[in-house]
């Protein structure tokens, strides 16, 4: 379990960031606001190419990506990453939604899948369900 210093020198776990991948500004900052009042850390980028640039640590962490932006899809990002060997939880998100694209969320392994816009107790509840299950596999 990730584990940080509190000032008095005990440890505290601290939970994975969960990563906000969409090209919409006000999406991202929407799910940012929503993830930072339930106390989530989270980081947002506008693309795919912009997370896979930035080098995140992913252990144990969990992507809420968009299925449909400019560029690498979030499809094809959860592909690449998969190729790369990383296993993460990924939460797909869209407002494109088709039964082509929830069928292959479905296929890809996706821990959910939300229209947007996203009800957010449900979106937080995946979130929880998937950290939760990234911790025990870690155990």
């Amino acid at each position: 379990m990730n584990e940080a210093k509190r000032t008095n020198g005990t440890k505290t776990a601290t939970r994975p960031a969960v990563y906000i991948i969409d090209d919409d500004a006000s999406v991202r900052t929407s799910l940012e606001r929503l993830l930072i009042s339930a106390g989530i850390r989270s980081q947002a980028f506008a693309s795919a190419d912009d997370f896979l640039k930035a080098e995140v640590p992913l252990d144990g962490s969990c992507i809420i990506s968009d299925v449909k932006m400019h560029g690498v899809t979030g499809l094809e990002l959860h592909q690449k990453l998969r190729d790369a060997g990383v296993r993460v939880s990924f939460i797909f998100v869209t407002a494109y939604d088709t039964d082509e694209a929830r069928a292959e969320a479905r296929k890809a392994g996706a821990i959910a899948y939300f229209r947007k816009p996203v009800d957010d107790q449900a979106l937080i509840d995946a979130i929880d369900w998937a950290l939760s299950r990234a911790t025990e596999e870690k155990t």
